[in-house]
């Protein structure tokens, strides 16, 4: 196949919709030849903040020197962007390659009995493929949704990393937090370290249970690894990490919001698990990984006429860190949001979080089958703003919300990847002319 083939291909998978299992994954991998069990894999999951902690270890390890394997998702604009070796994406004709050998064991498969693998299953497959026959050093490997149920635990990693734990994908993960901590900690293996910055009493007890219960030592950011806060710009912020053998004063992200400097110290503190497996990394091996790291659509600011801010704050957790960054980053300017989330969220929520803080709203309906009634959130931000507008087409509504800005103004686009990602393509543009 070709890649515009492969991915019409993988797009036709979606047929078989999200079903939950190791089963089909753990065949197809076995027919594969186990290509995961091959490779050395730093396993992070969590409800908030895994792409970013992933991107975080991954610059360091590669500022080590180290080849470093990422696989993520969603992607923003292009499918490549969820296979990275050193920060650089798999070339489209190595994807076309791999998915035209794994459509023989799929249609085997098929033929033998057993349920067709999932688009993502698929897609993880591929990853294993891909990065044990790159010969990587290391995989940090980002679960896609859960954690006992995701394509990716199949594998045995060298430490589990669970960033927090919040409501999102209730209609697959449970209804409560305790519920939706088993899921995750599902990724947590016996006698496999564990790393969390989860700080919800419900949520780390049953982290702490499932610990007890596989014989695994837990390293808790905010209990045996600190972080404090330091200066901060819109270009980025300093903090520094107390930890259980090294202390790192002044280290610089170019991220913004608190919430990055936790999951920085999550990766370090990953990174302290490692290295009592004979990871080295010295201190300017991980002052350059982490200045060197890149997570676009994470409060990620662009142009100046006016500025855009594009963060996709895709739950009520997200939408709250959100909330804090334009509280501690433009306290004194008029934002104007658009925003779109996937009917599956809690979207009340969010836009009850949110809302207050914007002088004028427009909100839009993200490209997903799961948009649900997009309106709604219409009439709910008209509860907190009385200038709210709805426009279906997200270029309209980002250009809608351009238009609309003032000198001093932010406009602010948020809500579910799927928006943002479409919305990213149109600024970036805007501000390429």
């Amino acid at each position: 196949m070709l890649y515009d083939e492969a991915m019409e291909y993988l797009q036709n998978l979606t047929k078989f919709g999200m079903n939950f299992g190791l089963e089909r994954i753990t065949e197809l991998l076995r027919r594969l030849g186990d290509p995961h069990r091959r490779i050395k894999v730093i396993h992070v999951g969590g409800t908030n903040g895994k792409g970013s902690t992933t991107a975080m270890l991954a610059a360091v390890l590669q500022s080590a020197g180290y080849r470093v394997g990422t696989f993520t998702s969603p992607h923003l604009h292009s499918y490549t962007e969820r296979y990275r070796i050193n920060g650089v994406e798999i070339d489209p004709r190595q994807v076309a390659n791999l998915i035209t050998r794994l459509r023989s064991h799929l249609e085997a498969m098929v033929r033998e009995g057993f349920e067709h693998p999932t688009e993502f299953e698929v897609s993880t497959a591929l990853a294993f493929c891909y990065f044990t026959e790159e010969a990587v050093d290391y995989l940090v490997l980002e679960v896609g949704l859960g954690g006992a149920i995701d394509s990716t635990n199949v594998v045995n990693p060298l430490v589990s990393v669970v960033t927090n734990v919040a409501m999102d994908h209730m209609d697959y993960l449970g209804n409560t937090l305790p519920d939706i901590a088993r899921v995750k900690a599902g990724i947590i293996k016996t006698g496999v370290p564990v790393v969390t910055a989860s700080d919800t009493p419900e949520v780390l007890a049953v982290i702490l249970e499932t610990c007890r219960e596989k014989g695994c030592r837990l390293l808790q950011v905010g209990r045996d690894v600190t972080c404090t806060y330091g200066e901060h710009s819109l270009r980025g912020q300093y903090f520094s990490y107390h930890g259980l053998k090294v202390n790192y004063p002044n280290l610089w992200i170019p991220l913004i919001g608190q919430h990055q400097v936790v999951n920085a110290a999550t990766a370090i503190a990953a990174l302290e698990i490692l290295a009592d497996q004979g990871v080295h990394i010295a201190e300017n091996e991980l002052r350059d990984g982490l200045s060197n790291t890149v997570w676009p659509a994470r409060l990620e600011l662009i142009g100046n006429k006016p500025p855009v801010l594009i963060d996709g704050a895709h739950n009520y957790d997200g939408a709250r860190s959100l909330r804090q960054a334009l509280d501690a980053y433009f306290p004194d300017r008029d934002i104007i949001m658009v925003l779109g989330m996937l009917g599956d969220k809690e979207r009340a929520r969010v836009v009850a979080e949110l809302v207050p803080r914007a002088r004028s709203v427009i909100i839009t309906r993200p490209n997903s089958p799961r948009a649900g009634d997009w309106m709604q959130m219409a009439h709910q931000a008209r509860r907190f703003v009385s200038d709210v507008d709805a426009l279906e087409s997200i270029p309209d509504a980002v250009l809608a919300g351009i238009k609309q800005a003032r000198e001093g103004d932010l406009v602010c686009i948020t809500g579910s990847l799927y928006m943002v990602a479409e919305a990213r393509e149109i600024v970036l543009g805007l501000n390429k002319t």
